[in-house]
């Protein structure tokens, strides 16, 4: 998975609109973050804190929170080493979320 195919799934959902803030590409939906570019690998999802720690325990190679996350509604997503169907799914999930 890439950043094009993040792109590309993110757009596809009603009211996503891709920005840059703070010099970081990032798509939200009523000016509420969805996900945003951390770097050239990976993502910063939002997601709240059961789902969290459901993604972190059936995908551990893909989603991690660093010590700055832990106090924060968001997860990390590699694209390198990453089960796109769970990026698809953790991103449509943040979405839900971010709507309300």
């Amino acid at each position: 998975m890439d950043l094009d195919d993040v792109r590309e799934h993110l757009t596809s959902l009603e009211g996503v609109r891709e920005q840059r803030r703070d010099g970081r590409t990032g798509w939200y939906v009523g000016g509420r973050m969805v996900a945003r570019v951390e770097d050239d690998e990976s993502l910063v999802v939002r997601s709240d804190l059961p789902d969290r720690e459901r993604l972190l325990d059936d995908h551990p190679a893909t989603f991690s929170v660093t010590p700055p996350m832990e106090a924060h509604r968001k997860v990390l997503a590699d694209l390198r080493r990453c089960d796109a169907d769970a990026i698809r799914a953790a991103l449509t999930a943040a979405y839900e979320l971010q709507r309300g």
